[in-house]
C-alpha cells in the first residue's frame, strides 16, 4: 500500500504546506534507494485532481489518449535515478536569492518504473517539422502575475525521443503505485536532469514546432547572472557528508566519514576531503556507480580525530571533468548551487 501524505508530511522536514515542499532528513542518503516516505517533494501548486489519462497531440500523425492500463500494457522499463531539486542549496548562497528557502536535502533517489517516452513518442508519430515536446501537468493556480498557469516544461524532441536518454514515463515508485505527493498516476523522469524536467501529474504531451517559451522554460529555471540567461539542465556535480553529522560530537581517535556524491553528467570519478579550511585535499574511496543515473558511496578514514571543534570539507569530480567550487556563481533565482559545503564536527 502507497504511503499517505499524513504519513510523508510527519517524515520529512517541511519547506511550505501549500503548495507542499519538503525536503528529505538525513537518513534519506544512507542507503542506496531512498524510502518513498523520506523522499524530498517539489509542488509548485496545490496537488491537483487527475482524470487518469495523458493526451497526445501537436504535430504529431497519430493524437492519442492513453489511460494508466494503456501504458502498463506497453513494454516496461525501470531505472534508479537520483532527482535533486535545481533549488536545493539555495539558502547558502549570498544574498539569499528569491525562490523556496531549500537547505540542503533536496535530493533522494528511488527506483522509478514505467514506459520508455521514445516507444509512446514512436506510436505518435511526430512531424518532420517538430522540434519540441512540451509536457503539462495538472498541477495549476496563481504564480507571480499570472491568475491561472498550469506547470508546462519542454525538452528537445530529439533528446526526448532517443532510446539512449531512458527517459519514462513512470507509474511505479520503489515498487509501489505513484503516490499523489510524486505525482500519481503517471510522471516524467528525466534521468541526469534537475527536477523540474520531470513534469508530475502528467496530463499532456504535445509536440510542437517551434521552441518552447512558458513561465517555468524562459522565465524561471534559468540562470540569471551577470546580464545573461542560460537554462537550467542537468545536474552539477556534487560530494555529500552524510556521516557524521553536521554540528554532531564524535569521540576522539578515528572514525570512517562517509558519504554520497552524484552528478548529472556522467559518474563521478573522484570524491576528496579536507580537513581544515584551506589544507590539503586527501583522496576518499569511492565506490563504482551500480547505474548511470544514482548517486555513489564514497567514504574517508579520519585517522586522528583530536579533541576539539574540525571542519570538514567534500569535493567530488565527474568524468566530464566538472569539479565542485569554492563559492558557486550567484544567480538571481538561487539555482545549481553546487558549492563544497562545509561542517564541523565536536570531537571529545
Amino acid at each position: 500500500m502507497s504511503t499517505s501524505i499524513t504519513d510523508v508530511r510527519g517524515a520529512l522536514t517541511m519547506i511550505s504546506p501549500v503548495p507542499f515542499n519538503a525536503e528529505a532528513p538525513l537518513a534519506a542518503l544512507a542507503g542506496e534507494v531512498t524510502p518513498t516516505a523520506l523522499h524530498y517533494v517539489r509542488s509548485n501548486f496545490p496537488f491537483p485532481a487527475h482524470d487518469g489519462s495523458i493526451t497526445l497531440g501537436g504535430a504529431i500523425g497519430n493524437p492519442m489518449t492513453l489511460t494508466l492500463d494503456d501504458l502498463r500494457a506497453l513494454p516496461a522499463s525501470e531505472r534508479t535515478v537520483t532527482l535533486e531539486c535545481a533549488g536545493n542549496g539555495r539558502l547558502g548562497q549570498t544574498p539569499l536569492p528569491a525562490g523556496e528557502p531549500w537547505g540542503r536535502f533536496a535530493v533522494s533517489t528511488a527506483r522509478w518504473r514505467g514506459v520508455p517516452l521514445h516507444l509512446v513518442l514512436r506510436q505518435a508519430s511526430p512531424s518532420p517539422d517538430g522540434v519540441e515536446v512540451a509536457f503539462q501537468g495538472a498541477d495549476h493556480g496563481r504564480y507571480g502575475h499570472h491568475e491561472d498557469i498550469a506547470f508546462v516544461r519542454s525538452l528537445p524532441l530529439s533528446h526526448a525521443s532517443d532510446p539512449a536518454a531512458d527517459i519514462l514515463i513512470a507509474y511505479e515508485m520503489n515498487g509501489e503505485p505513484l503516490s499523489t505527493e510524486h505525482g500519481a498516476p503517471f510522471r516524467l523522469i528525466v534521468p541526469g536532469w534537475y527536477g523540474m524536467a520531470s513534469v508530475k501529474w502528467l496530463r499532456w504531451i504535445n509536440i510542437i514546432t517551434a521552441p518552447y517559451e512558458g513561465e517555468f522554460q524562459t522565465h524561471h529555471y534559468m540562470y540569471h547572472h551577470d546580464g545573461s540567461s542560460e537554462p537550467v539542465t542537468r545536474m552539477h556535480v556534487r560530494a555529500r557528508i552524510t556521516d557524521p553529522a553536521p554540528r554532531s560530537a564524535i569521540q576522539a581517535g578515528a572514525y570512517r566519514v562517509r558519504g554520497k556524491a552524484w552528478s548529472g553528467t556522467g559518474p563521478v570519478t573522484s570524491v576528496d576531503v579536507s580537513l581544515t579550511g584551506e589544507g590539503e585535499w586527501y583522496p576518499a574511496e569511492l565506490e563504482p556507480p551500480r547505474g548511470p543515473y544514482h548517486w555513489q558511496d564514497w567514504s574517508f578514514v579520519w585517522r586522528s580525530a583530536t579533541v576539539g571543534r574540525h571542519t570538514l570539507r567534500a569535493r567530488a569530480t565527474d568524468a566530464a571533468g566538472h569539479v565542485q567550487p569554492e563559492v558557486p556563481p550567484w544567480n538571481r533565482l538561487g539555482y545549481g548551487n553546487n558549492a563544497i559545503e562545509v561542517q564541523y564536527v565536536d570531537v571529545y
